[in-house]
């Protein structure tokens, strides 16, 4: 790549020591240097968790030949202190971020400052800063200037002084060979001047970079794998305080796909690896469909590992080759879990996994479980439940799966006991990265022992779901959004009604701060079901609530309809809950809530009657998979027989 560096002007590194004159030299590279994270500062560990502050590393104990320092960080913009820009310093500033850390030896230490004043450099650039003094002292020497070979003493005091004048402003900003205008909305790339690459917006590096990708990107999207910055000009007026900036694209060659190759397997066929990439030989090259590649084959559960490269050149006959290397995982997999709960006892599961049967990532899965241990010595008012579940991926389409499911379960609750026996065939579609689709069938057919006495019922009919998800983590999402509908028409046969359940459902995320350690999260769901009265449906199928996921401080799928004799599930359900999630460290957080629901008979959902509400608070413990969850909630209108108080614990946020 050439690269040309201009500046005009004169500034106080100019004048300075060769290491002041970074600034200078450095200003086109600078834009390729990356940022660093601040470091904690406080001290407290536990599990051997860093929960905050500076925790004491065991390598430190290692280190034959310790040098302890100290460091000063001094920052200044056109003569006045700059809070902002002394944190982009000591954030950039590896003698800052390990001072607490003893370097191993002199030699090691004055690598380190010595390696400050580029990173340094880099942050000023990142902050639009292009004239300014970077100056790392030692007993009144520049470090820069020191030889090899330099002692210091223990707890050295190293100073770094920043002179920086005031922030630069894009003068003159221009992209030769931009893409031409896409036809369709899936090759459009955002304008590099939407992101900030415009006369007069603050010049910084990041911007000037992301500048580059786009224009890049906008070639890639329309099916130029090989394109790239051919020449990046630059130049710093100092005088003006403006930046001139122009980026040239050289978009190589228009590509096809051509074939796919697939390294590594054993088990897998390598054909239906191949077919699972999506990647047609032929279509236009879309750098989208690298991705969704790649994601149908983390889908299949079977690897452990996947490597998908483009060839380095185009073929002569405008073809691209795509070389795939996978490693597989073992083919079976045994795991076993426990919850507990103050108000449902403990639970106790397990299951056995196998990947891949017949070569084609088919996966067969047996899951056992028992639950309500703790709340009766009588075995016979545990939960039990016995299933298996086959999955065909990629059948009919690289994003089809088909799944077959059995299983039979008995379950006791306060409002009801049941056992019966399920079987379902779906189909789900993968339509995007946000979008899939469920359609399928089932049969069903159990025993209930409830309110209205002890009844079976036999049903067969269609499920069917469409959602909508955003969320940027599934297990702790801070934004974005999730949403789903379900319809699930079925016949009943023993009391012969035609029946129609609905359901919808809203989740919403939202932080605040550029941190993002205060959310916002709310969620809301309606439920109806038409076709037949409350008394001639299984309970299992009408409407509940309460639970850790749904209204806490209530007993698990224990607010109903008041009915003679006792309560039922309703026709129709009204839920929502609202938290506030905050940060305290990066491993410990508290979340505020208030949940409120209503069950009702009709198949519209009734204000008028019981609504009820509960609220609490809750503790999180992140542990990198997941926040750990400690939910503490109270029942605001607190009926007979509801609890005082309940307890919630489990991975992940309660939604």
């Amino acid at each position: 790549m050439a690269t040309s560096r201009t500046l005009s002007g004169r500034t106080a590194a100019e004048r300075g020591s060769p290491r002041k004159r970074l600034l200078r030299a450095g200003l086109s590279a600078a834009f390729l240097a990356a940022t660093f994270a601040p470091a904690p500062a406080a001290a407290f560990e536990l599990f051997g968790k860093c929960l905050f502050g500076e925790c004491r590393s065991k390598d430190d104990a290692e280190i034959i030949d310790p040098k302890p320092y100290d460091a000063t960080v001094e920052v200044s913009s056109g003569g006045e202190a700059d809070r902002d820009l002394e944190k982009a310093v000591k954030n950039a500033s590896l003698i800052w971020q390990e001072r607490r850390k003893p370097a191993a030896g002199s030699a090691s230490l004055l690598t380190r400052a010595k390696a400050d004043y580029r990173r340094i450099l880099a942050a000023l650039y990142n902050e639009a800063r292009y004239a300014a003094e970077i100056s790392i002292r030692w007993n009144g020497r520049e470090v820069a200037d020191l030889p090899v070979g330099t002692e210091f003493p223990d707890n050295a005091q190293l100073a770094i002084t920043v002179r920086a004048e005031p922030s630069f402003r894009f003068g003159q900003t221009e992209i030769v060979n931009r893409a031409p205008r896409p036809l369709g909305r899936g090759d459009r790339v955002d304008l590099p001047e939407n992101e900030g690459f415009a006369a007069g917006e603050p010049a910084y590096a990041t911007t000037v970079k992301q500048a580059g990708r786009l224009a890049v990107e906008a070639w890639r999207q329309q099916g130029h794998p090989k394109a790239e910055v051919a020449d990046q000009s630059i130049s710093a007026n100092h005088d003006t305080g403006e930046l001139n900036a122009r980026l040239t694209v050289e978009p190589g060659g228009y590509a096809v796909y051509g074939p796919v190759s697939v390294e590594g397997t054993k088990r897998m066929r390598p054909s239906f690896v191949a077919r699972q990439t999506g990647l047609i030989e032929g279509r236009e090259y879309d750098p989208d469909d690298l991705k969704r590649a790649e994601e149908r084959l983390q889908r299949l559960g079977v690897f452990r590992s996947i490597s998908l490269k483009e060839a380095e050149e185009i073929d002569a006959a405008g073809k691209l080759p795509v070389a795939l290397t996978v490693q597989e995982m073992k083919l079976r997999r045994i795991g076993v879990g426990a919850t507990v709960s103050t108000l449902d006892g403990a639970g106790l599961e397990g299951y056995w996994l196998h990947r891949n049967l017949f070569g084609r990532a088919e996966r067969l899965r047996f899951d056992a479980r028992v639950s309500g241990i703790g709340t009766t010595l009588d075995y016979k008012e545990f939960d039990y439940y016995l299933g298996s579940q086959l999955t065909l991926p990629g059948r009919f389409t690289p994003d089809t799966d088909i799944v077959i499911n059995s299983f039979v379960e008995r379950e006791v609750l306060d409002l009801y006991t049941k056992n019966r026996a399920v079987t379902s065939v779906y189909a789900k579609q993968y339509f995007s990265d946000t979008l899939t689709g469920q359609f399928g069938t089932f049969v069903s057919y159990g025993e209930y022992d409830d309110v209205f006495g002890v009844r079976r019922f036999g049903l067969a009919g269609l499920d069917s779901s469409l959602e909508y998800d955003t969320r940027d983590n599934e297990l702790d999402p801070t934004t974005g959004y999730f949403a789903r509908i379900a319809a699930k028409p079925f016949y009943e046969w023993e009391y012969g009604n035609a029946v129609g359940k609905f359901e919808s459902e809203l989740r919403a995320f939202h932080a605040l701060g550029a941190e993002e350690r205060t959310v916002l999260a709310a969620r809301l769901k309606v439920g109806s079901i038409v076709g037949a009265p409350i008394s001639q449906l299984p309970q299992d199928e009408l409407f509940l609530a309460g639970g850790g996921t749904s209204v806490r401080g209530y007993p698990y799928r224990s607010i109903g309809v008041n009915v003679p004799g006792g309560v039922s599930g309703g026709r129709s359900l009204f839920e929502a809950s609202a938290e506030v999630r905050q940060d305290i460290t990066d491993s410990i957080g508290i979340v505020g809530f208030a949940d409120v629901g209503s069950v009702a008979d009709g198949s519209m959902p009734d204000f008028s009657g019981d609504i009820r509400i509960g609220a609490g608070i809750g503790l999180r413990y992140n542990t990198g998979l997941g926040p750990l969850r400690l939910d503490v909630a109270f029942p605001l209108d607190r009926q007979e027989g509801d609890p005082n108080f309940a307890i919630y614990a489990g991975i992940g946020q309660a939604f």
